[in-house]
């Protein structure tokens, strides 16, 4: 990455600390020429040990950065919009700035930020916190009646992808997107505590229950992106006739486990609307 590039985060959260991470670890940045704000100490332990420039002054990371994420939780957009205009210094060239803000559409995000800044290009981008290990998956997007360079795409694509998997899909994609990926990791880690708990119940020790059905998950997932088989096929491929395996699918479909998660993306996907509406 050029050498006169400077990447902030406003917010210092788990997510962003993921992003650090990532970037520093595939030397994209050394970290001296990151900066996070925050406006306490409790989340900076992490980014110091990372060697970052760390303040509690968000004006600080727009001045500094020339690539700046915005970190924070949605209802606290206002107050950061607040800190940057009560600043008497002019921001007067121009900044990337990437959006994490889960349920804010860019259209609402432009019309808060263009009372601050002069010139900046707005992208959306949705991680979810497997980028720490390398296994993440992002979404990004950027306004259809504003749309970004080719070039800052393609920067925030190589950002990402520092992490995993990054895909760019319509905005209006985003909220669903991010339901899937987003908040599907926690619907995961529920199921690999469920086949954990269910492997004790039987007599595993408690950490090997957890290594195997997390490893079980890590496998099944690496057979759909390798094969490229449906799923159902893959499935009926375990399900010898009258085995174990196909007792077990009959006791999931009556507990509803596929109408459950089916609920859970489409409340969270409702949720982000909602947020956006706020």
């Amino acid at each position: 990455m050029d050498s006169s590039i400077k990447i902030g985060f406003i917010g210092a959260g788990n997510i962003a600390q993921a992003i650090g991470i990532c970037i520093i670890k595939k030397n994209l940045l050394p970290p001296n020429q990151i900066y996070v704000s925050a406006p306490s100490e409790r989340n900076f332990q992490k980014w110091k040990e990372l060697g970052v420039n760390t303040t509690h002054n968000n004006y600080e990371v727009i001045l500094q950065c020339n690539i700046v994420f915005l970190a924070v939780k949605p209802q606290n957009i206002h107050s950061v919009i607040i800190d940057l205009s009560m600043s008497k210094n002019e921001l007067d060239f121009d900044r990337l700035i990437i959006s994490i803000i889960a349920g804010l559409s860019l259209k609402a995000l432009d019309l808060m930020l263009r009372s601050v800044l002069q010139r900046y290009s707005l992208i959306k981008a949705i991680p979810n916190i497997s980028i720490i290990v390398g296994k993440g998956t992002t979404v990004i997007c950027d306004d259809e009646d504003k749309p970004a360079s080719e070039y800052n795409i393609k920067l925030v694509k190589m950002i990402m992808s520092a992490g995993g998997i990054c895909e760019i899909i319509p905005e209006s994609l985003m909220n669903a997107a991010s339901a899937v990926s987003g908040s599907g990791v926690a619907f995961v880690y529920s199921i690999i505590e469920a086949l954990s708990d269910g492997a004790v119940k039987q007599g595993i020790p408690r950490i090997l229950s957890y290594k195997l059905a997390a490893h079980t998950l890590l496998g099944a997932a690496e057979m759909v992106l390798e094969t490229n088989e449906h799923p159902a096929v893959l499935k009926d491929k375990v399900c010898s006739p009258g085995g174990t395996t196909i007792s077990g699918i009959h006791a999931l479909e009556k507990g509803g486990l596929r109408s459950s998660l089916m609920d859970a993306i489409e409340a969270t996907t409702n949720k982000a609307f909602e947020l956006d509406k706020k």
